[in-house]
């Protein structure tokens, strides 16, 4: 009697994959019913040895053109570790739509001698019969990928053509009503705002800082940059158009800005910036003109010159400038502008903390308004600092005229005289917003 020889144990993994997140969150979803079919076709193998692995390898809402999905991730892992000996899907398809990708598994499978089945498309990848059908499938599910995608682009362009909003980010200025763009009235009031501003302006960089002292926000709530600035005046939704790769088209939806500001607005960005950011120098007002003598009374006016395409500013003597003898002037000649100013400035920071310039200031804004107290007043000069560095230059040299009384420079530094009714005005202009905001 001829003894039998036992089968060997095939060790079966089923692996399930559904491209779209829809039905995910059913009791019974499209990734059980193929689970439920590999299952049924492992049962009837059963003679053959097989028996179906409890690990479960499923990726719901992962596309088939990647392989970086987790379920995939952790089959192959499992069989680098030799432990899977069957792979059972559906269709081959759930393993991979595209040829290339495909290939790449199958050498793993080769490697580790795992044998690939699938149900609905019976064949076995061992045979190279079973290889070329393999091939065959895998092309035409590539070429149906490829058409569909092809599909969906030229039905997207053909939406833009038409001026359709296809979605994406919500432009500042417009909300999404009913898949078309509305304006936002409070939005693009604001988006006018900063159109006007750059053409009065010229410079993003000054218009960044009045919209930050202003504490003007964006759609996402953040403060406005200087590179949120640029792609808002470059995207032509804002004139009632729909740009697709590179071309525009007539939109469904209404302009907020009109033709000509867009035009004004082009035409500033067309400069170079280092060009916009000289014409800003020339017309902002230097910080001390008028406030700066030296010891012996004489004026320091400001002055510039050009050296290798960068401007270099200075205050000059008016002594030197009338080619008149610098005698008594302590050989101040030319100050380089930058740093007297940031000079001045450190000063003017460092007095507004002493008590007796507190005092004054409290003086000087009670003059005007009996009802402010000394907290106020503290407060207001301790928040300074922050008010300084959020002005633009236009405005930092109205704030100086306001406090600065005269600076004398000498041998031994320099010397700031402040304006008490100056220092009044400014607590007012401080402290006058907080009580409005807090009534």
């Amino acid at each position: 009697m001829t003894e039998m020889t036992p089968r060997r144990r095939l060790r079966c993994a089923i692996y399930t994959r559904k491209s779209s997140e829809e039905g995910l969150d059913m009791e019974f979803n499209s990734l059980d019913a193929q689970r439920e079919s590999c299952e049924a076709y492992v049962a009837s193998q059963r003679a053959e040895g097989w028996v179906g692995m409890r690990e479960r390898y499923d990726d719901g809402g992962f596309s088939g053109g990647t392989l970086d999905r987790p379920g995939l991730k952790t089959l192959i892992e499992d069989i680098e570790a030799g432990l899977v000996d069957v792979i059972v899907v559906y269709k081959i398809d759930r393993l991979s739509r595209s040829l290339m990708d495909f290939a790449k598994l199958v050498e793993v499978f080769d490697r580790h001698g795992v044998t690939f089945v699938s149900v609905t498309q019976a064949f076995n990848t061992t045979t190279s019969m079973g290889r070329l059908t393999l091939n065959i499938l895998l092309s035409f599910a590539q070429f149906e990928r490829e058409v569909t995608g092809e599909r969906i682009r030229d039905k997207f362009a053909a939406s833009r053509a038409k001026g359709m909003w296809m979605g994406g980010f919500v432009p500042m200025g417009y909300d999404v009503v009913d898949r078309k763009l509305v304006i936002n009235e409070a939005e693009a009031a604001t988006v006018r705002h900063m159109f006007q501003r750059f053409v009065e302006l010229g410079s993003a960089t000054t218009l960044t800082r009045e919209l930050v002292a202003n504490r003007t926000l964006n759609k996402r709530g953040r403060p406005i940059d200087k590179g949120f600035l640029y792609k808002l005046f470059r995207n032509r939704v804002y004139i009632g158009e729909a740009v697709h790769k590179g071309t525009s088209y007539p939109g469904e939806h209404q302009a907020i800005i009109t033709p000509e500001l867009w035009d004004q607005v082009l035409s500033i960005l067309q400069v170079s910036p280092r060009q916009r950011a000289a014409n800003t120098r020339a017309q902002t007002p230097a910080l001390l003109k008028g406030l700066i003598f030296t010891t012996t009374g004489i004026a320091m006016t400001p002055t510039a010159t050009k050296k290798g395409g960068r401007h270099y500013r200075y205050y000059t003597s008016m002594d030197a400038i009338r080619n008149r003898a610098a005698e008594g002037t302590d050989g101040f000649v030319r100050l380089n502008a930058g740093m007297v100013e940031t000079a001045v400035v450190q000063h003017i920071r460092s007095l507004l903390r002493t008590p007796e310039i507190v005092t004054r200031a409290v003086e000087g804004a009670r003059r005007t308004d009996p009802t402010v107290n000394e907290t106020e007043v503290v407060t207001a000069l301790s928040d300074f600092d922050g008010l300084w560095e959020s002005l633009f230059p236009a405005e930092q040299a109205r704030i100086a005229r306001l406090l600065i009384e005269r600076v004398t420079v000498s041998s031994d530094g320099l010397a700031v005289d402040l304006r008490t009714e100056g220092l009044g005005s400014i607590i007012r202009e401080m402290v006058t917003p907080k009580q409005e905001l807090a009534a």
